[in-house]
C-alpha cells in the first residue's frame, strides 16, 4: 500500500515498462538457456491463443491425449525459457530463502550450526559443478537458498543470544533507562538495561527488562539510572498453539524478563554511558520531548495519534481507539510502517521539485529529479531516527532506500528486483521476521501492488499509440477524479485481499468495511494528516510548528469519525481459525501472480482455488488451557465460552473467543451449602463428580444447574457437549478421585504427578505446561495427528497438543529452569505494603504487554 502511495504522491519512482524490462533482462545470461527444445517451432509461451492455433493446425499423428501432452510440455519450456532470460530466478531467490528461515523456526529441534555449514558448502559445491543453464544447477542453487536461509536463521539466533528469565522472583533492581512509555498519567512503562540486582543477587540475571509502574520520578529520562524492588516474571509463552509467540518475539528484541515495581523506584547516580549510548539516550529524550509538545497542542486521542506518527509513540492511543481501527482495517494508519515513510518520501520529493522549478538556471543544469530523490532518502531517514527505528520501520525504510537508490541511477523504482532485493536485505538481517504479521503482510501488500502496477502500466503502454478522444475541459476534470477514486479503491483492494489470509491466520478477523473506510480514510491521511506532518517537523525547531499541527490535529479527527462511523456499521468481524495449509497455498499463489511474466501465471489460480478449499482443514479444538494452568475454556454451545475463573485473564480469553469463534464468556457458578442441601437427585457423571468433592450422595448434576463451571471447594467441573467432564483442580487427592468419571483433569499442583489407570481420562498438570506451553485438546472426534477414530471397543482418549514442542529451541530453553517445570511450588513474593496495588499494576501491564502485533 505504501509503494502505491509514494506513486501517486511523488509520481517520480514510476518507470516505464521497457525499461523494467530492461533491467529484468540485465538479471538473465543474455543467452537462452539450454533446455532441449527446438527452437524452429512457434513460441507458445506468448499466450495460449497462439499456442492453441499452432496445436489444431499442425495436427501432428498419433493419439489426442498424446499430441495434447507434447504441446504442453513443449509450451511449459518454452514458458520456463522466456521466465529465465526475464531474469524470474533472481526474483524467487528471496522466496527460497524465506522458505529456509521459515523452516528453521519451526523445526522441532535446534541444528547444530557446523552440521548446517557443511551442508551449505555441499551443495553449494553440487551448485558450482553442474552445467549452468540445466535442471541440476537450478535444483542445486534453489537447495542452496533454502538452506543459507536455514544458516541466516541459526547464525541471527546465536547472535542474539539473549539472557531469559527461568521463573517469577522478587528482586531489587538498578537498571539504566533506555525507554519510557507513559500509558497514562498513572502507568508507565520502563525498558531498562540491568545493571545489578540485589536481595536475591540473580546468578543468570536478563540483560533487559520491561517493567511497570505507576509512581516513577518525573525527572526520569532515557539514560538515567533507577533502582527499586520489582517482580519479574519470563516472557509469555504463547496462549494456545500455533499463535503469536511473545517469548520467541522477546528473544529477539533483547527482553530477557517483564514485570512490575512493588515499591517506587528512586533515581540514582552513576557514571555516563559511552558515545553511541548517549546518542542513543538523546534521540529517545528528543522523541519523548516531541511527543510532549505534540499533545500539549493537540490533545486527546488525536494528540496521541499524532505522536504515534510522528515519533512512534503509541503507548498512550485508548484502547477503544485502537479497536475502532482495527474493526475498520485503519490500523495501519498509526503504524509507521511503508505507507507513512511512502507519504513523507513523495511530500518531500515533490515539493523540493517545486522549489526547485522556481530557479530555471539551476534546474537547467542539475538533475531535478535525482536532487529530489536525495531530499526523499534524507527525509525518511531522518523519519526512520526519530520515530524509534522499529523492525517494521527499519524494512520500510530498507524498500524505499533501494528504490530512491534506483532513481539515482536512472532506473525504475516501482519493480519487482528492487522489491526482491529489500527482501534479500531484509531476510540477512532480521530473518525472523519472516514468521511474523508484519512481515508477511508487508511483503505482500507491496509485491501485489508492485504486479498490479506492472501490469497496469503494460496496457498503458499498449495503448500510447492510439489517438485519443477530444475532450472538454471538465472532462478532463472529471476523467481525472474518476482515475483518482479508481486507483484508491483498487489499491485497497488489492493490498485487502493480499494481506486478508495472514491477518486472519495472525489474528482471526477481519475487516468487512475495509475497502469502503480506506476509501474515504486515505485521502485525508495523504493530503492533510502526513503533509502537516512534515511542516511541523519542519517548523518546529523554530517553535512555529502550532497551525500544522492543528491542522493535523483536524485531520485526525476527521479520520477518527470516518472510523468510528464505519465501525458502528462494522458486522462481526470474528472468523475463527484457518489452516496453515491455505496460507502456504495463497502464498505460492500470490508468489506465482506477482513474479511469472507468461501465461505459467496461471498456476496461481488452482493454488488459491485449493487454498480456499483448505481453510478450514485445521480442527479447533475443543478445550484450551492456559500456560500457568490457571485458566481453562471450552465452548459448551455455539458462541459461548465458558471459562473456570470468575476474573479470567483479558487479553487470554479474548484470543480463545477468536480462536473459537466465541461470542460470549460464562463465568463459574460456585456451589454454595445451601444451593446444595436444597437439591437432590443424582442423575449422571457430573453428579457423581460433585457428590465425590463433597462426599455427600445428594449432590445435584452440574448440567442441570447452568450451562460452563460450577466450583465447590477446590474443584470446578464442567461437560463439554461431546460428553467429556473437565475438572479442574489445585488438590491432588480431588484429581485422584475425578479419575472416576473426568475426561480431562488440569491440576496446577506441580509438584505432585497424577496418573489414572483409565486409559482414556487426560491428566494434563501445571509441570508439563511449564515445560511445553499452552495446550489445546481435542474430544470425541479423529485424532488430528494419526487419523485415529473413536470404536465401540471404549471411549478415545483426548488427543493433547501443547504450544511449545520442545525445550531445545534458544526462545524457549529458560523454560525448563522455572520452579513448575522442576516439581517445585512457586516461590511467593515478599510481603510489601503496597503489593496489592502493585498486582494490580502487574495485572494491567501484562495485557498491556501482551497485545496482538
Amino acid at each position: 500500500m505504501g509503494t502505491a502511495s509514494f506513486a501517486a504522491a511523488g509520481g517520480e519512482m514510476a518507470g516505464t515498462s521497457s525499461r523494467e524490462s530492461d533491467e529484468r533482462l540485465l538479471l538473465g545470461r543474455g543467452e537462452r538457456a539450454e533446455v532441449g527444445v527446438p527452437s524452429t517451432d512457434p513460441t507458445p509461451g506468448h499466450g495460449w491463443r497462439e499456442w492453441l492455433k499452432h496445436s489444431w493446425r499442425a495436427r501432428p499423428r498419433g493419439p489426442a491425449l498424446g499430441i495434447v501432452v507434447r504441446h504442453a510440455k513443449h509450451a511449459f519450456y518454452q514458458a520456463v525459457v522466456l521466465e529465465v532470460e526475464r531474469g524470474t530466478p533472481f526474483l524467487l531467490s528471496p522466496v527460497l530463502l524465506a522458505i529456509g528461515a521459515f523452516t528453521y523456526f519451526r523445526l522441532s529441534f535446534e541444528p547444530d550450526l557446523l552440521v548446517t555449514i557443511a551442508v551449505a558448502a555441499a551443495v553449494g559445491a553440487a551448485a558450482l559443478l553442474t552445467p549452468r543453464g540445466r535442471l541440476p544447477h537450478y535444483t542445486a542453487v534453489a537447495t542452496l537458498l533454502v538452506v543459507l536461509g536455514v544458516l541466516l536463521g541459526k547464525v541471527e539466533a546465536l547472535r542474539a543470544g539473549t539472557a531469559m528469565l527461568g521463573g517469577e522472583v522478587t528482586t531489587r533492581i538498578t537498571g539504566r533507562v533506555i525507554g519510557i512509555d507513559a500509558f497514562s498519567e498513572k502507568r508507565v512503562r520502563l525498558t531498562l538495561d540491568v545493571l545489578t540486582t540485589e536481595r536475591p543477587k540473580l546468578r543468570y540475571a536478563p540483560g533487559r527488562v520491561r517493567v511497570t509502574g505507576r509512581s516513577v520520578p518525573t525527572d526520569v529520562h532515557a539514560g538515567d539510572v533507577v533502582s527499586g524492588l520489582v517482580r519479574l516474571r519470563p516472557p509469555p509463552g504463547p496462549v494456545r498453539p500455533d499463535s503469536y509467540d511473545f517469548s520467541f518475539e522477546s528473544y529477539f528484541d533483547g527482553i530477557g524478563a517483564s514485570g512490575f515495581f512493588l515499591s517506587r523506584p528512586e533515581r540514582m547516580t552513576s557514571s555516563s554511558a559511552g558515545i553511541l549510548g548517549r546518542l542513543s539516550y538523546f534521540i529517545e529524550n528528543a522523541r519523548n520531548a516531541i511527543a510532549a509538545r505534540i499533545r500539549d497542542r493537540i490533545g486527546g486521542a488525536q494528540g496521541e495519534i499524532a505522536a504515534a506518527l510522528m515519533v512512534g509513540v503509541r503507548a498512550g492511543i485508548p484502547e477503544e481507539i485502537s479497536e475502532s481501527l482495527r474493526r475498520t482495517g485503519l490500523y495501519h494508519i498509526i503504524s509507521i510502517s511503508g505507507l507513512h515513510m511512502a507519504l513523507v518520501a513523495g511530500a518531500v520529493i515533490g515539493s523540493m521539485r517545486a522549489l526547485l522549478a522556481l530557479f530555471p538556471g539551476f534546474a537547467s543544469r542539475w538533475p531535478v529529479r535525482k536532487v529530489a530523490a536525495v531530499a526523499g532518502l534524507a527525509a525518511i531517514a531522518f523519519y526512520l531516527l526519530i520515530s524509534g527505528g522499529e523492525v517494521a520501520a527499519q524494512r520500510s525504510f530498507i524498500m524505499l532506500a533501494i528504490m530512491l537508490t534506483a532513481v539515482l541511477f536512472d532506473r525504475a523504482a516501482l519493480t519487482m528486483r528492487n522489491l526482491a532485493l529489500s527482501a534479500l536485505v531484509v531476510l540477512a538481517l532480521t530473518p525472523h521476521e519472516v514468521v511474523g504479521p508484519s512481515f508477511q503482510m508487508s511483503f505482500a501488500a507491496t509485491a501485489a501492488l508492485v504486479a498490479a502496477y506492472a501490469f497496469w502500466n503494460e496496457r498503458r503502454s499498449k495503448s500510447a499509440g492510439r489517438t485519443p478522444k477530444r475532450i472538454g475541459f471538465a472532462g478532463r476534470i472529471s476523467r481525472r477524479a474518476a482515475m483518482l477514486i479508481a486507483g484508491l479503491v483498487l489499491t485497497s483492494l488489492i493490498a485487502g485481499l493480499a494481506t486478508a489470509p495472514y491477518g486472519v491466520y495472525h489474528f482471526q478477523r477481519v475487516a468487512p468495511l475495509s475497502l469502503a473506510a480506506n476509501l474515504f480514510a486515505m485521502p485525508i491521511v495523504s493530503a492533510v494528516v502526513v503533509p502537516a506532518g512534515v511542516a511541523a517537523a519542519i517548523f518546529m525547531p523554530f517553535g512555529i510548528e502550532g497551525p500544522c499541527l492543528d491542522l493535523m490535529g483536524f485531520g485526525i479527527s476527521a479520520m477518527l469519525g470516518v472510523a468510528t462511523w464505519f465501525s458502528e456499521r462494522s458486522p462481526i468481524d470474528v472468523v475463527g481459525m484457518i489452516s496453515g495449509l491455505s496460507v502456504i497455498l495463497f502464498t505460492l499463489s500470490l508468489t506465482a501472480v506477482a513474479i511469472a511474466t507468461t501465461w505459467l501465471r496461471l498456476v496461481s489460480v488452482p493454488l488459491a482455488l485449493a487454498g480456499l478449499f483448505t481453510l478450514d482443514a485445521t480442527p479447533v479444538p475443543d478445550v484450551l488451557v492456559s500456560e500457568d494452568a490457571k485458566l481453562i475454556g471450552l465452548v459448551t454451545q455455539e458462541g459461548v465460552l465458558a471459562v473456570n475463573l470468575p476474573r479470567p485473564n483479558a487479553f487470554t480469553v479474548q484470543n480463545w473467543q477468536r480462536a473459537l469463534r466465541a461470542d460470549s464468556v460464562v463465568k463459574p457458578r460456585r456451589l454454595d451449602a445451601a444451593l446444595l442441601a436444597g437439591r437432590t437427585g443424582v442423575g449422571d457423571e457430573v453428579a457423581k463428580a460433585d457428590a465425590a468433592i463433597h462426599d455427600t450422595a445428594d449432590v445435584p448434576g452440574l448440567a442441570a444447574i447452568e450451562v460452563g463451571f460450577s466450583c465447590a471447594g477446590t474443584v470446578c467441573a464442567a461437560r463439554h457437549p461431546a460428553g467429556s467432564n473437565v475438572v479442574f483442580t489445585s488438590d491432588a487427592e480431588e484429581g485422584r478421585r475425578a479419575c472416576s468419571y473426568a475426561g480431562i483433569i488440569v491440576l496446577t499442583d506441580a509438584t505432585t504427578p497424577l496418573h489414572c489407570a483409565e486409559h482414556s481420562v487426560l491428566v494434563i498438570t501445571a509441570r508439563e505446561l511449564a515445560r511445553k506451553g499452552s495446550a489445546a485438546v481435542y474430544l470425541g472426534r479423529a485424532n488430528p495427528a494419526n487419523g485415529s477414530a473413536a470404536s465401540d471397543a471404549g471411549p478415545l482418549r483426548p488427543h493433547v497438543e501443547y504450544a511449545v514442542s520442545t525445550s531445545s529451541r534458544p526462545w524457549h530453553a529458560h523454560r525448563v529452569f522455572s520452579r513448575e517445570a522442576r516439581g517445585l511450588t512457586p516461590r511467593p513474593p515478599k510481603a510489601r505494603t503496597n503489593v496489592a496495588a502493585a498486582r494490580r499494576i502487574g495485572a494491567s501491564s501484562q495485557s498491556a504487554t501482551e497485545t496482538s502485533p
